[in-house]
């Protein structure tokens, strides 16, 4: 144990096989960032709204509420998406601040 805790300190050893930085995205409008599932998604600036290919959207773990498609992405909230294909689309310019994978869509 206590190696694997000196491995984990030194960087050593991937936990949960995700990223652990969060990445700075800019979004133009219309523009939908497609995250994968497990995903943080941070709003920081601008407007957006959960997009999905379901009717559930993500989790808004600041408030402790869900969120579904088509509602607003509050921005300074902590935002977890369970699962694949869902996201925010930009409404005018966005940055967000993302954690676990991601893509860029155009406009529809």
């Amino acid at each position: 144990v206590d190696e694997a805790i000196r491995k984990l300190a030194a960087g050593g050893i991937a936990v949960g096989g995700g990223q652990a930085e969060l990445k700075i995205v800019t979004l133009n409008d219309g523009e939908r960032l497609v995250v994968g599932g497990g995903a943080e998604v941070i709003l920081r600036s601008g407007k957006a709204e959960i997009f999905s290919d379901s009717p559930e959207g993500a989790s808004d773990l600041t408030d402790g509420e869900d969120l579904r498609p088509g509602k607003a992405a509050p921005r300074n909230h902590l935002l977890l998406f369970p699962r694949d294909n869902r996201g925010i689309k930009a409404q005018g310019s966005a940055i967000a601040l993302v954690r676990g994978s991601y893509s860029i869509l155009p406009p529809e």
